[in-house]
């Protein structure tokens, strides 16, 4: 006899138990509905149930009440404590919820209930779907499958979500006794893996065994782009993946590529492991293997990569990476990378052994770790033909930088009145073409804020005197100029100088004639340094000679300065009664300044020694320092007092709003900045006058193209040597000024997202990391060693056309442009003139061409040129990249699995640079 159960109904069950399986969820179902059919709650044991059934219609609470409480002793205790049977642990931990659309009913002759359309079942983190479920009491299995409808299609095929793992069979079959499962047709997912099965085993909560599976990281698994056929496949849920016989297969057919067995670990936390390494062969070093080691995740904080390489001939190469964080105090990264370097074969005269090394390091501390204390660095060092001749790094951007540099520091800031900073820097410079390198190791700075002393306690400061303020400064240095070949080596140290500058400014401000603003300084500085030199004339070797004298001596100086400026605004109205121009107004800011400076004589620090001419019958004075060669310079011997006029422009216009709703004008900027300056020297007896300097800058196109530009222009004339002249050049038959030098910088950017309103997020770290530019104009960087550096976040948001451009191509482009001219010797030349571009551009779905190039107008040549071909394949993705001419003439191809557990499935191959060339 069948009983039917109201439609949308739910079922709690409040169990003080413990779970023992999964599946025993559908087991506790079947008793809950047979107590709410037949009403058998006397029968019940005695383990306090509590049953709550709720319908659309009706309710019904049975309250056990005292006949389900336990049995006690007389003298209060319960008598189950001395049982010598346990009793036995309950299956549930809380409440279970079920429903079904049509109905709910329990057949009692079959021992079966059954659940049909839409029927759902709820359990803690637990919950199947299905369009049927069958629970058989006989053989204690249950069952669940989908539904055929009217039309013959299978629907309401069974889900089973368990926290974030989720299957979907055709049909499922398990015991709740023995823990047991057969399910048909199942896809599932692990990690980025999802895996189909027609037959899979469930052995356990553990274990899971799939026959003639198949898995894959496409995103479609019922029509996936390429696939593994596996013919058996184990499962442990969170852990790992052990596949047999595999092979694989690409658009449905069958590859001859496989592997006997294979292991995938699954985990959500790093692990260690092997990286496969990249074979090949390259032209004059044999056969290679690159990019081959092991990762090591050494905690949740940092970890660390260990890549080598070798070549046939002998070559090779070792690199570690490695990346560390604290959440909410620092975080950066540390690579070392070294090459030992075998050019052609011993005995041959083109053959060379060389040795090359790379550190890069970068640390940035978290803002919020301490607002008074900061530490940061950013190391790029090692041999100066490192990225020029690496073998196993095509970094365009830091190829063609001349420079490596390095920054260590540490401040500290003491509050209070007044407040004490301090700070410490190591630093470094690194000339690629001369080899020359500067550091500080290291700079020390202390300073005091400024402190007022006749400012009063409450309210603004007025006056020449409540405005008067001074600070201290204090700098330590010590600097080492080496090359690259004596880097860290002795004769390193013997070369460093030193030395400490304490400079303590006087300052003050104030009003003049209400419009005028004043300013007047005068700044102490007290040089402190360990080493001096001796100069005199040896009459026996007939030449000068300098000694060093080891010791602390001081010199100190002092200077004058005062400025005098104001701001002038001028407005331009162009709009009429009635009428409304283009351009309504035009608004003119001008700041001119003048200054006055004064610069003593300190000849007291000054010596004389004789000279003797080779002939011996002249001798002359010649005039020193003691302080020459200190780092923070010497005392000045000559008085100079100058007088400064600057002038900086502004200039903005307010033009008609395209949007007639709005009320106002649009601001727009004609010129940022149009400032000129020059200086005239009082105390000089010829060319008092210095060079007028002009220099500007604006922003058009909606702020997409900036551009810069400067002059300088002298109003002396030249000889007919060229030289500098005390003759004003408009006395001497030419122009006012004439014009010595001129540059114009301009650049422009503009993509398909100017007009989507999207953002085009390209990262940049490499080539800063590595020391260049922040765009790819250069060519975009490469490292080999890490594929991930390719690696885009898929996209899958439809691109919707804007009115302004309605083409869905997506699309940028970079442009710079560079001119110099030269005249100040009358060579009248463009000393350099040359246009750089960059582009990207979706020629078709999911393939993007990109080029980086740029053409020298003087030398009349393309200049470095990279191209660049990218297909994204879905699960995939292919690039091809090529440096089609010059002597980094090269090709790169790759093709791989975008995932991360399956990344070292690819194919790749490159021809390396003929450095030779």
């Amino acid at each position: 006899m069948a009983i039917q159960k109201p439609s949308h109904t739910f079922t709690k069950i409040h169990l003080k138990a413990l779970r023992t399986n999964n599946f025993h969820i559908l087991f506790a179902l079947s008793f809950t509905v047979f107590i709410n059919t037949f009403g058998f709650a006397q029968d019940l044991p005695k383990s306090g149930i509590q049953v709550e059934s709720s319908t659309d219609n009706d309710s019904l609470n049975v309250s056990v009440g005292d006949a389900l409480k336990p049995i006690t002793s007389e003298k209060g205790q319960d008598s189950t404590l001395n049982d010598t049977v346990k009793p036995k642990q309950e299956l549930l931990t809380g409440p279970i919820k079920y429903r079904a659309t049509d109905y709910t009913s329990f057949n009692n002759k079959e021992q079966k209930l059954y659940m049909y359309n839409e029927a759902e079942v709820y359990y803690e983190d637990m919950e199947l779907k299905a369009g049927i479920i069958v629970i058989d009491y006989n053989t204690n299995t249950v069952f669940a499958k989908g539904i055929i409808d009217s039309t013959g299609l299978y629907t309401q095929a069974p889900i089973f979500k368990q926290a974030e793992n989720e299957v979907k069979p055709d049909s499922i079959k398990f015991n709740t006794v023995t823990e047991k499962a057969l399910i048909y047709n199942s896809n599932t997912q692990q990690g980025d893996i999802k895996i189909f099965a027609p037959i899979t085993k469930k052995v356990n909560d553990s274990v899971i065994f799939l026959y003639k599976g198949r898995f894959t990281t496409a995103k479609d698994i019922e029509n996936p782009e390429y696939y593994f056929q596996a013919s058996k496949i184990k499962i442990v849920p969170g852990e790992k993946i052990v596949v047999g016989v595999t092979n694989m297969v690409i658009a449905d057919v069958p590859t001859p590529l496989g592997l006997p067995f294979g292991f995938f670990p699954l985990t959500n936390k790093q692990t260690s492991g092997v990286i496969i390494p990249t074979f090949g062969e390259e032209s004059n070093r044999g056969y290679f293997i690159q990019n081959g080691g092991y990762y090591f995740a050494l905690s949740d904080y940092f970890d660390l990569a260990v890549l080598g390489d070798y070549y046939t001939n002998g070559s090779y190469g070792l690199r570690m990476e490695s990346a560390y964080a604290s959440r909410y105090k620092f975080r950066g990264n540390l690579g070392f990378r070294y090459e030992n370097l075998i050019n052609s074969e011993r005995g041959f005269p083109d053959y060379g052994k060389s040795n090359i090394y790379n550190i890069r390091w970068s640390h940035a501390q978290d803002q919020k770790a301490n607002p008074n204390s900061r530490f940061s660095a950013s190391v790029n060092l090692g041999s100066s033909k490192y990225y020029q001749t690496s073998i196993n790094q095509v970094n365009a951007p830091s190829f063609l930088n001349n420079t490596l540099a390095s920054s260590v520091s540490y401040s500290k800031t003491f509050q209070g009145e007044p407040q004490v900073n301090l700070s410490a820097t190591a630093t470094h410079s690194q000339n690629t073409n001369t080899e020359v390198i500067n550091m500080t190791l290291p700079t020390i700075q202390a300073s005091v804020s400024r402190i007022f002393p006749f400012a009063p306690k409450e309210g603004i400061k007025k006056g020449i005197i409540q405005n008067v303020n001074f600070q201290y400064n204090v700098r330590a240095e010590n600097r080492i100029q080496t090359t690259d070949s004596l880097f860290f080596k002795k004769e390193m140290w013997d070369s460093a100088e030193n030395g400490v500058k304490h400079t303590i400014p006087l300052t003050t401000n104030f009003k003049v004639f209400k419009y005028l603003s004043l300013s007047a300084s005068t700044s102490y500085d007290e040089t402190w340094v360990f080493e001096t030199v001796n100069k005199y004339y040896d009459p026996d070797e007939k030449k000068v000679v300098t000694e060093s004298e080891k010791g602390f001596d001081a010199f100190r100086t002092y200077n004058f300065n005062t400025s005098l400026g104001t701001t002038l605004y001028g407005m331009f109205d162009f709009r009429k009664a009635g009428k409304d121009p283009k351009i309504q107004q035009i608004r003119h800011v001008m700041r001119p300044s003048v200054s006055y400076n004064i610069n003593p004589s300190f000849s007291n620090y000054y010596q004389t020694y004789e000279v003797v001419s080779a002939d011996g019958l002249t001798v002359t004075e010649e005039e020193y320092t003691r302080f020459e060669g200190g780092i923070f310079g010497i005392p000045n011997n000559r008085y100079s007092s100058s007088i400064g006029m600057s002038l900086s422009n502004n200039i903005e216009a307010k033009v008609r709003n395209r949007d007639s709703t709005a009320t106002e004008g649009k601001k727009i900027k004609l010129l940022d900045n149009l400032n000129f300056s020059t200086a005239y020297n009082l105390a000089g007896d010829s060319l008092n006058w210095s060079p007028l300097r002009m220099s500007g800058g604006t922003q058009i196109l909606n702020n997409k193209m900036s551009i810069n530009f400067g002059a300088t222009l002298d109003p002396y004339a030249l000889d007919n040597n060229n030289s500098k002249i005390d003759k004003f050049n408009i006395d001497n038959g030419g122009s006012l000024f004439r014009l010595t030098s001129a540059n114009i910088t301009m650049s422009y950017s503009i993509s398909s997202n100017d007009f989507d309103g999207t953002e085009n997020d390209r990262s940049t770290a490499e080539n800063l990391r590595s020391g260049g530019r922040a765009d790819d104009l250069f060519g975009r960087a490469q490292d080999f060693s890490d594929q991930s550096y390719y690696d885009k976040d898929d996209d899958d948001k439809e691109r919707t056309p804007s009115k302004l451009y309605t083409n869905k191509i997506p699309w940028n482009i970079r442009l710079a442009y560079a001119a110099n001219y030269t005249n100040t010797r009358r060579e009248n030349e463009i000393s350099s003139h040359s246009l750089m571009f960059s582009g990207d551009v979706e020629i078709a779905p999911q393939w993007t061409f990109g080029a980086s190039s740029g053409y020298d107008f003087k030398n009349n040549g393309f200049t470095y040129t990279q191209l660049r071909f990218e297909r994204d394949l879905l699960s995939w993705r292919m690039n091809f990249s090529w440096v089609p001419f010059s002597t980094r003439s090269s090709w790169y191809f790759f093709i791989g699995i975008k995932s991360n557990i399956l990344k070292d499935i690819k194919y790749d191959k490159r021809r390396q640079p003929d450095q030779r060339l």
